[in-house]
């Protein structure tokens, strides 16, 4: 598709003028390229307090807007994945290219899109509504693609050191399934892994009764693990998996009885269970089997959850008002930044443009969904500042 098609939408839409800019900074994680710059210059026109955050080699931005209650913050990510092999692609995924009615490029619908909306929809809204009750923030981090050990948690720790705390945040994540509006992620499942190695006795193969086998020690144990029910969900959340992700064990030979064996296996669980319940369950059971082993657990992200109640509502109002849909409200997929902001806001959602093409080859958002998003963004502030 030529240029002078893009060249048109952009003139056409602010927020897509502004998520062409985004796209075309190579923010591979964790290097923000400039993007909250771009972003932190146009809020400050707006009155915003900018704050930076930075850690580790990780860029954080903070941008408030008014002291008063309610405070209602924007969230995301301007930091994106690996490309993939470049000959993949069908245009450079720093180029931001439209054709059939799509805008392709790394970023496009995780979450440059949901960020470029987020700023055009607090421009229009303040442009409206200069002396609005309650505050508005965006908070910003180039770490959530990453570890996410030094970016949105990090911003996190500072605001709730200083008794900093929201009302209701919308993280711009990309959840819509099969038509744009279609769902909101109103909580997520926490992710607890585990790195578990079961000891036994090397030895030659052919001399079993001189060695023990840890492979035949921890079959049986991890059966019932496999086995196990650990919960069984709740309203919101299906109950709680446990999968083995990885296995190691032996020499490389065909003749050696292994001293230990590796198993990677992670956990995603609901509300209806906790980190530690879960770890002692699993204690309990390899104890059972008489092993001996060892544990090293990380916990990623705790479960979050916000019910029906103001947010939800609010927002589900704005999206049918824009798109004509109700959106389902939905836990499913892996965890985001609001396992930590959930710290310091009771009500956190999260809602965004189709993610079928997330961390894939030609990524794209489809362009007649951008201002749309923008303007539910935008609905959504008013229903909660000016009601």
């Amino acid at each position: 598709m030529s240029n002078d098609i893009l060249d048109a939408a952009v003139r056409d839409s602010e927020t897509v003028a502004l998520t062409v800019e985004l796209l075309k900074r190579r923010s591979l994680t964790p290097d923000d390229a400039g993007c909250h710059d771009l972003i932190a210059a146009r809020l400050e026109k707006l009155g915003f307090h900018v704050e930076r955050h930075r850690h580790n080699g990780v860029d954080n931005l903070w941008a408030r807007r008014g002291q008063a209650s309610p405070l209602i913050c924007f969230a995301g990510h301007t930091d994106v994945v690996p490309t993939g092999p470049l000959e993949a692609w069908a245009s450079d995924p720093f180029a931001p290219t439209l054709r059939d009615g799509n805008l392709y490029a790394r970023g496009a619908a995780d979450m440059k899109t949901s960020d470029a909306a987020f700023v055009t929809a607090i421009e229009r809204f303040v442009a409206g509504h200069a002396d609005h009750k309650g505050s508005i923030a965006l908070l910003l981090t180039s770490d959530e693609e990453g570890p996410a050990t030094d970016g949105t948690v990090k911003v996190v720790e500072a605001l709730k050191a200083r008794g900093e705390f929201l009302d209701y945040c919308i993280v711009g994540e990309p959840t819509s399934a099969a038509e744009f509006g279609d769902t909101i992620k109103n909580g997520r499942r926490g992710s607890l892994s585990g790195r578990l190695t079961v000891k036994g006795v090397q030895g030659h193969i052919a001399y079993p009764h001189l060695a023990k086998n840890p492979i035949h020690l921890a079959a049986p144990a991890i059966a019932e693990l496999a086995d196990t029910m650990w919960d069984e969900g709740n309203a919101y959340f299906p109950p709680t998996t446990w999968q083995i992700s990885n296995i190691r064990a032996g020499t490389g030979a065909t003749n050696v009885i292994p001293g230990t064996l590796e198993i990677l296996f992670n956990f995603r669980y609901s509300t209806a269970s906790t980190a530690d319940g879960l770890k002692d369950a699993v204690h309990e059971i390899l104890d059972s089997h008489g092993l001996d082993y060892e544990i090293e657990w990380t916990l990623s992200g705790k479960p979050f959850l916000t019910a029906r109640g103001r947010l939800c509502d609010t927002l589900s109002e704005a999206v049918r008002e824009v798109t004509g849909l109700t959106p389902e409200l939905s836990t499913t997929g892996g965890t985001s930044d609001g396992r930590f902001i959930a710290d310091i806001c009771p009500q956190v959602v999260e809602f965004g443009p189709l993610n079928a093409s997330i961390h894939k080859l030609n990524e794209h958002v489809a362009v007649d969904c951008i201002e749309p998003l923008s303007d539910i963004y935008r609905k959504t502030l008013e229903k909660l500042l000016l009601s």
